[in-house]
């Protein structure tokens, strides 16, 4: 995906993220994985919907190029499970 820098992100965040078609319910119940976009403001703010419809935080994949590809070609490094790292964060939040 591409977003245009002349328009508000969040805008077209909604946009795109209308366009998957899911129910309420199947945001909240429907497992997603999320491959995130490069530019940070643009993942800030796709998480940050994506919470709000699904009442947690899906996992993330975070990719690594595979070495001597050519072309160049990347490959899964991690499944990194956000929901857990947000609640492991908060219960150390507490006992701090």
């Amino acid at each position: 995906m591409q977003l245009d820098h002349a328009r508000g992100f969040h805008e077209q965040v909604l946009e795109l993220l209308e366009r998957v078609g899911l129910s309420a319910t199947e945001w909240q119940t429907t497992p997603l994985l999320v491959n995130l976009p490069s530019l940070s403001v643009i993942a800030a703010t796709l998480l940050t919907e994506l919470h709000g419809r699904m009442g947690y935080f899906p996992p993330v994949i975070r990719l690594r190029p595979v070495e001597g590809a050519v072309p160049p070609r990347f490959e899964v490094a991690e499944i990194l499970n956000l929901q857990h790292i947000r609640d492991t964060a908060r219960a150390q939040r507490a006992v701090r």
